[in-house]
């Protein structure tokens, strides 16, 4: 359930963009930042890649302060913590949830959000008021949220972070860039490789991320060497640890590519993203790569991307995880219906043995406990 965001009017935010830079005469509305200043900034998870630039030399930065300026996603900026909201800590680059105060300036990138359970939210058109609605560090405005939850952390932009090139976006300091994939029919004949599971689910929350860990883990203690990646979704740093734990031997996901979100990315570039993510993870010597799709099925990039003739050629077969038996069903008959090869039904509705037989019952694929996929044995069976 949802409802529309509440004003944030209310809210004494009136603050000018000139008085919060360190400079005395604005330039066509760039203003010099202070490399103390910018050192001191808290920096998230998003701004990883940057955050590194910044510790070997913060010199030569500026803010770009025009009121007008309509930030895109990608786009770095300094903004300042009004009122503490759902999100009361900042994940750092290490992946450290530091908290936060009032009054605290911080490092986040501009994205969009797709979070059923959360927050829907958008890149504003301005730098007006906005909100943290990730912990990774993603700045946006929300439109929507769950009514369970707290209305998100305030923030104030102060200006967007830029250097003699322009202002700096994620795309512009990630290690990796997305490329044009190959046509789907040569990434059929290409038979090369190592295996390709995707892993899928029913919604957020659905046991995704744990599945595509225990199944990395089990396959892994089996001898193989198992590369893992997220696709999409919105950039945080515990799911890439996560897979790092279980055992992966190599680990990415979209902001490695500059991307802090892949919520209405273009269907061009999400594609691409996928072919690009699968390319880096097919290293010498890898057997199987695991990639995890975020979000549910319905979802829109989601959706359009299991139509993608490319996908089907870049993914030999799925696991999907759903939070319930109905959901299980419907799942699995969807993926059937669209050409996939769905090898295992886990997630939330293993955690239930009555909703697990309740599922056993509906789909024709074997039903593994989440934590079971971590056996060597089982989840060498999947292979097979």
């Amino acid at each position: 359930m949802t409802s529309t965001y509440a004003s944030t009017d209310h809210i004494d935010v009136h603050l000018s963009l000139a008085d919060a830079v360190d400079a005395d005469v604005a330039d066509d509305h760039v203003l010099p930042l202070h490399p103390t200043r910018l050192q001191r900034a808290k920096k998230a998870y998003t701004t990883r890649f940057l955050a590194e630039r910044l510790e070997e030399d913060s010199q030569g930065y500026s803010l770009r302060v025009d009121p007008g300026v309509a930030p895109r996603p990608g786009d770095v900026a300094l903004a300042r913590v009004v009122e503490l909201g759902k999100r009361k800590r900042l994940e750092t680059p290490h992946s450290r949830r530091a908290s936060l105060f009032v009054g605290d300036e911080i490092l986040v990138a501009y994205g969009h959000r797709y979070a059923p359970d959360q927050f829907e939210a958008e890149v504003p058109a301005d730098l007006g008021t906005a909100h943290l609605i990730a912990a990774g560090g993603i700045i946006g405005r929300v439109t929507a949220q769950h009514a369970s939850i707290d209305f998100a952390t305030v923030l104030e932009p102060i200006g967007l972070l830029a250097d003699g090139d322009g202002v700096v976006n994620l795309s512009r300091v990630a290690p990796l860039s997305v490329v044009d994939p190959p046509s789907a029919d040569a990434r059929r004949a290409d038979s090369a490789g190592p295996t390709v599971i995707a892993v899928l689910g029913t919604s957020m929350n659905s046991g995704k991320s744990t599945t595509l860990a225990n199944l990395v883990h089990g396959l892994t203690k089996s001898g193989l060497t198992v590369a893992a990646g997220k696709a999409t979704g919105t950039g945080a740093g515990g799911d890439p640890r996560l897979f790092t734990d279980a055992g992966a031997s190599k680990v990415l996901d979209f902001t490695d590519f500059g991307h802090p979100s892949t919520f209405r990315l273009a269907h061009t570039t999400v594609r691409a993203l996928l072919s690009s993510m699968v390319d880096e993870l097919n290293e010498a010597g890898t057997d199987v790569v695991v990639i995890e799709i975020a979000d549910g099925v319905y979802q829109s990039e989601t959706s359009r991307l299991l139509r993608d003739p490319l996908f089907d050629g870049l993914v030999d077969k799925v696991v999907f995880a759903a939070a319930d038996a109905l959901g299980a069903g419907a799942g699995v008959r969807l993926l059937q219906e669209a050409g996939h090869e769905v090898i295992a039904l886990s997630g939330v509705v293993t955690a239930s043995p009555l909703a697990a037989r309740e599922a056993a019952a509906v789909v024709d694929v074997p039903v593994v406990d989440t934590f079971d996929l971590a056996q060597a044995d089982v989840a060498n069976r999947l292979l097979a």
